[in-house]
């Protein structure tokens, strides 16, 4: 998110791309013919590009990601992010560079799941982050987030209802992870304080706080202080079954204005979903170097 608050970017690499609804059309049998890295920006004129590729266009090194025309760099201190795609409905080309700069990279895995299907890897929740791409105001700096999640079965499978949500404060950044997980009798509820050094400690949980709807009436609800009723900042993503917006709230007496997600994972598994997914989310199977 930019220093300012009015522009936002959100990158998301996908190996076995779980909101893509040719992956699951297809039995989710071969997560690499299903890869896409997934750009989405916020603020004025802002665009979204997620296209599912197949696996000739994926290349992997220890250090590289690679999906078509883009790719991500870790060049041993940042992660660099090379974007190149085509947004959708627009049919404009979202080109340029960003550049994630983490403050401390931490070492701790989290699992979501008691059966082990699903793990958090909170890379480094606190750093900067720069933004160049090819649009007039879209050279910007910010307060970046770099994490990564890894899973054996699908979302909707295992979890009902989930929301995230990371806040910056004094000395680094408090997430918060909670979820109805199907089949379990009790809910995750992960509340962890990241120091700015990497070093993390957990974070004794404010209470679940409800604000307003979504425009597609998706539930949402965070952490803060007893009595604060936190409230959307700046819409970012809204869709039938999820939504992500910049959200203030306020912790240990601290406001702090960060990012949030709710996700329905009852409405995904609806089978009206996909078809409306497939326009978001083109498929191209072929790609060559």
């Amino acid at each position: 998110m930019s220093t300012c608050g009015e522009r936002a970017i959100s990158i998301i690499g996908f190996i076995g791309s779980v909101f893509s609804p040719w992956y699951r059309w297809s039995g989710r049998k071969n997560p690499d013919n299903h890869c896409c890295i997934n750009v989405a920006t916020y603020g004025k004129g802002g665009r979204w590009t997620m296209t599912d590729r197949g696996s000739s266009a994926l290349r992997q090194t220890e250090d590289t990601f690679t999906v078509g025309p883009s790719a991500m760099h870790w060049d041993g201190t940042s992660l660099v992010i090379d974007i190149n795609e085509v947004s959708v409905p627009h049919c404009d080309r979202v080109r340029g560079t960003v550049k994630i700069h983490p403050k401390g990279v931490t070492d701790v895995e989290v699992p979501l799941h008691d059966s082990g299907s699903h793990v958090w890897r909170p890379f480094a929740p606190t750093s900067d982050i720069e933004v160049s791409l090819n649009k007039s105001g879209w050279q910007w700096t910010g307060h970046g987030y770099f994490d990564a999640n890894f899973g054996t079965s699908a979302l909707e499978d295992d979890f009902s209802y989930w929301t995230w949500g990371r806040f910056p404060v004094s000395g680094g950044t408090a997430c918060f992870y909670d979820a109805t997980r199907r089949d379990v009798s009790d809910d995750l509820a992960v509340s962890l304080m990241f120091n700015d050094d990497g070093s993390v400690a957990p974070m004794e949980a404010p209470p679940k706080l409800k604000f307003n709807r979504s425009l597609w009436a998706v539930r949402r609800e965070t952490r803060g202080d007893a009595g604060v009723r936190p409230r959307q900042t700046k819409m970012m993503l809204d869709a039938p079954f999820y939504t992500r917006a910049g959200v203030r709230t306020q912790i240990n007496g601290q406001v702090s204005d960060g990012v949030h997600e709710a996700l329905d994972l009852n409405r995904f598994a609806s089978p009206l979903i996909k078809p409306m997914l497939a326009v978001k989310v083109p498929r191209r199977p072929g790609w060559t170097f």
